[in-house]
């Protein structure tokens, strides 16, 4: 069973277990669905309100984009639980034979750059989902300001959690080239959205005074 078909219950307990995944990836991946889905919220509570009139347009569009994101980001919680089986099976394989050591080292090349491009990938919708979150903050419903600044930190924590999971497996890539452009990639999109973040949150808090 998927890990997005259990109860939240059922998934907690997953987590908490000794199994080596799901892990912060996964976890990482669904606080970035959670902080769309909150993004979602705060748009279905401002569409239609005559106070926000002006702002119609811009949050049905963002609510759009922002679904296509919760998708995204609510598969890549399994994707990425999937992406660590590959390289723990990879381990498994025998190596008995110069052809089985050929054979091992490929699936486990294979495997370690999935698991990296997956969180890497989440890194970047999350991104998304905080730009959207510029785009509405102030323009949409004040009353749940508090649940568009939670949706800020579930992505940054998204964008930081799931950098953790490329780093980690940054060592195991063999192709110089992408190891080289994830870490500076990856780096870059934290600095900035981690100044992003903090901006859009203070901003929603100092309105709440």
């Amino acid at each position: 069973m998927k890990l997005v078909e259990l109860t939240v219950n059922g998934y907690l307990d997953v987590l908490k277990s000794d199994a080596p995944a799901p892990g912060g990836g996964s976890v990482s991946a669904l606080a970035g669905a959670q902080g769309t889905g909150l993004l979602m919220m705060v748009c279905d509570l401002t569409i239609g309100k005559e106070k926000y009139a002006d702002y119609q347009d811009l949050c049905r569009q963002a609510k759009e984009r922002a679904t296509a994101l919760q998708i995204a980001l609510t598969e890549a919680i399994d994707k990425d639980t999937e992406a660590f089986n590959l390289v723990s099976d990879a381990f498994k394989m025998p190596k008995s034979t110069d052809e089985e050591k050929k054979a091992r080292s490929g699936a486990i090349a294979h495997g370690t750059l999935v698991a990296t491009e997956v969180p890497f990938g989440v890194m970047n919708l999350a991104y998304e989902g905080l730009l959207l979150i510029q785009e509405v903050v102030g323009k949409s419903n004040s009353n749940a300001a508090s649940d568009l600044g939670v949706a800020v930190l579930n992505l940054i924590t998204c964008i930081k959690g799931a950098w953790l999971n490329v780093k980690i497996n940054l060592p195991g890539v063999k192709d110089e080239a992408k190891k080289a452009a994830f870490q500076e990639d990856g780096a870059n999109l934290v600095e900035t959205a981690e100044i992003l973040a903090n901006e859009l949150y203070l901003e929603i808090a100092n309105s709440l005074e």
